[in-house]
């Protein structure tokens, strides 16, 4: 076989008569590579030939074609060639793609960068989802696309499509960016859903992965972390765990100090006293775009002052928790509570016609069939996280690379110390 190319048309007869089996999909894949130089010098002149291939049979080839052909696009052509790729995802066989996987990637971010340079970011979704799909070996490995998939669903505020990969146990990353961005756009959406538990999981996660220099994803992840943590929790905690990097622990606080300085003042419960500094540093949460979570925070103020009050009474008027929490009538009073009540936060009744609130015990008995269905579920998954580590960790220890780093390291002993 030529490897030297003349001609488009010799390209195409090679894919069309290498892509049978696996066999000659590798000797495809080693023309292609060789002859990508010249794929590049003739990209204008590519595009009529992926009519003649096939984007399921021929997928490899088409890929190239495509990837050399989308490389230099220009305005008039953008929509065309938005419309064969996303028709090249949707058919394409994910065995030919994983032979050219940056090839794939390529083409798929540029179709990203396409529909959002459009300002139509829902119109790559479902197709990204499908790529990152197709690009996975299985459900526990994260793509190079699972980010840029989760960006376009922010974009688009398609939040319950972007939680549908949320759920997924991850172990197997390509690149640890690629974690960072997944763990904090993943984050963005459970804020974008109120699912405020699993988005402190996902922005601890960027906070604390390893890190040798401190990143500006790990200081943007932290800032939420912080809001998230007063909304959720009523509270936040600046100690780090023993696990997160040292570049995290000295640096990460330097750049997030007026956050910091917004969990003090809620942890006093003068809510004249956070508005105040809210309206202080409104440019700087603006500039971060953090603003809504900021509201959400000295709006979260009046529950949690309430939520205080049923740790003391029994039984108060909404005319005294008005007073006592700031709050500006009974009416808004009653609003807070009764948010409150259908959210499960606290368990009171409201007596209309005298005005008073009656706090009560949690009812939850721990008995009912949907907790012990919640807790069978938890056990289930503690027990299945414990068997992977377990193999995790023999998989390490049989490792030669990780064997020869602890046995330099291991400190040597001197048996005539123990005479």
């Amino acid at each position: 076989m030529n490897l030297n190319m003349k001609s488009p048309e010799l390209l195409l007869a090679q894919i069309q008569g290498l892509s049978g089996n696996a066999g000659d999909l590798n000797q495809l894949r080693n023309y292609l590579k060789q002859s990508e130089e010249y794929l590049q010098t003739e990209s204008a002149r590519l595009p009529p030939f992926l009519e003649e291939l096939d984007p399921a049979a021929h997928s490899l080839g088409y890929l190239y074609i495509l990837e050399a052909s989308t490389s230099a696009l220009v305005k008039e052509q953008a929509n065309d060639f938005m419309l064969k790729i996303a028709r090249f995802i949707k058919l394409c066989t994910a065995e030919q793609i994983r032979l050219a996987p940056d090839k794939f990637v390529s083409v798929c971010r540029r179709f990203k960068d396409q529909a959002v340079s459009c300002d139509d970011p829902m119109r790559g979704v479902s197709p990204m989802l499908i790529a990152l799909r197709k690009l996975q070996t299985s459900a526990e490995h994260l793509t190079t696309l699972h980010p840029d998939f989760l960006l376009l669903c922010l974009l688009s505020k398609s939040y319950k499509t972007g939680l549908s990969i949320l759920d997924d146990a991850i172990y197997d990353v390509d690149q640890p960016r690629d974690l960072l961005l997944y763990c904090y756009y993943g984050g963005m959406i459970c804020i974008g859903q109120k699912q405020f538990r699993k988005a402190l999981e996902l922005l601890h996660n960027v906070v604390t992965a390893p890190m040798p220099i401190i990143s500006a994803i790990a200081v943007e992840a932290y800032k939420k972390y912080i809001l998230v943590s007063l909304i959720h929790l009523g509270q936040f905690s600046a100690v780090f765990p023993k696990y997160t990097s040292s570049a995290a622990q000295r640096n990460v606080k330097n750049f997030s100090q007026p956050y910091i300085d917004l969990a003090s003042k809620y942890e006093t419960g003068k809510v004249s006293e956070l508005e105040t500094f809210v309206q202080s540093n409104m440019e700087k949460f603006e500039s971060d775009k953090n603003v809504g979570l900021v509201k959400q925070v000295v709006s979260c103020m009046y529950k949690s002052n309430i939520h205080r009050l049923t740790q003391t009474y029994l039984t108060l008027s909404l005319q005294d928790i008005a007073n006592t929490v700031q709050l500006g009538s009974p009416k808004e009073a009653e609003m807070h509570v009764l948010e409150m009540i259908e959210e499960g936060e606290i368990y009171a009744t409201i007596n209309q016609k005298d005005g008073m609130v009656r706090f009560l015990e949690d009812p939850e008995e721990y008995k009912s069939c949907g907790m012990i269905e919640r807790m069978d579920s938890s056990i289930q998954r503690i027990m299945m996280l414990s068997k992977r580590l377990t193999m995790m960790n023999e998989s390490m220890l049989c490792d030669a690379t990780y064997q020869g780093k602890v046995g330099k390291e291991r400190p040597r002993f001197d048996f005539d110390d123990f005479d």
